[in-house]
């Protein structure tokens, strides 16, 4: 599929009175590129491994906008057919409107064209080989250097369901797993995304692991990142559903038969989760939970105070803070 993109410099002041503007003309979906540096209520919803460190803002913005092509070259908009030509001549009136009362920088207006390869993959430039303690960590389109094939690799490929390594709140889980698995450990790990934490879980020779989502794309990353590093299919079980609301997921996992329970999601999330989840724990079990950005901590203590947990350690990298409990 191809899309034809209409590509706008503007300043930042500008962004949202430019985006609603043009959605009255049938440009919806926006793609923001700028420097703002992000809030920490940002970087808590978006909570994506690839979060490259930017330069100073400059007060630059600049908007790209996607138009789906048919198969004769003509766009389709608001589900009538039509052209680039006429719609740049929309653009630009409408931004020439916008200039009598504001300042919206330069106005210029590119128009390019693209495929849905472009989007899938342009993350991966930020993505290489980088190690977490003692493990190699290795995207699918990179080779294992000569003096690194003796040491722990982890090959791991993201695809549509995050789950790298890169992030702090990975790490945090990562570091907390090797401490308390065991050989004989049965592991759930909830919010699974690219399988990573039972992968390595796995690697480092726990017993089996099963992985719970809400997106289905997450079922063949974990897939494909199995079998990227050799991990036999009765190891690992995933299933899609609401372990918080779904009683049949919640059936599927089972009760009282983990070893670890591992959650790297969001504060707002692991508040109704942690009540929940103790049901699915062994009486002595291992409750680790990451994705929590720092002022968010004592909201966490406590929801994991309240279900009966004790707190047996908080852990901090960067922003981003790790609580585990024992049941």
């Amino acid at each position: 599929m191809k899309w034809t993109k209409f590509r706008i410099k503007t300043i930042t002041d500008a962004e949202d009175i430019i985006i609603s503007t043009l959605y009255d003309i049938g440009l919806e979906g926006a793609q923001i590129e700028d420097k703002i540096p992000l809030t920490a209520a940002e970087k808590e919803q978006m909570f994506v491994d690839i979060l490259p460190d930017g330069p100073e803002d400059d007060g630059i913005a600049y908007l790209s906008f996607f138009v789906e092509e048919n198969e004769d070259g003509t766009l389709n908009v608001n589900g009538e057919q039509t052209d680039a030509q006429t719609i740049l001549a929309q653009v630009e009136t409408e931004l020439s409107g916008l200039r009598a009362f504001m300042d919206i920088g330069e106005g210029g207006v590119v128009i390019d064209e693209t495929e849905d390869i472009d989007w899938i993959n342009n993350w991966k430039q930020y993505f290489h080989q980088f190690y977490i303690d003692d493990l190699l960590v290795i995207p699918s389109w990179e080779e294992v250097k000569e003096e690194d094939k003796d040491k722990m690799i982890l090959h791991i490929d993201p695809g549509t369901a995050f789950g790298t390594g890169m992030h702090e709140t990975t790490q945090l889980c990562i570091r907390q797993l090797k401490k308390y698995i065991t050989p004989q450990t049965k592991l759930l790990d909830v919010g699974t995304g690219s399988g990573i934490l039972a992968i390595i879980s796995l690697m480092y020779g726990i017993k089996e692991a099963v992985g719970t989502d809400l997106d289905p794309c997450a079922v063949d990353a974990v897939r494909e990142n199995m079998e990227a590093n050799r991990i036999p299919e009765d190891k690992f079980r995933m299933m899609i559903g609401n372990i918080i609301t779904e009683k049949e997921t919640q059936d599927a996992v089972g009760y009282g038969c983990y070893d670890i329970v591992v959650a790297n999601i969001l504060a707002d999330v692991l508040v109704p989760l942690t009540p929940v989840i103790v049901n699915q724990l062994k009486e002595g079990g291992i409750y680790i939970t990451s994705g929590i950005i720092d002022d968010k901590e004592q909201t966490v203590v406590e929801a994991v105070q309240a279900a009966g947990l004790e707190v047996l350690e908080v852990t901090y990298q960067g922003e981003w803070v790790s609580v585990t409990a024992r049941k």
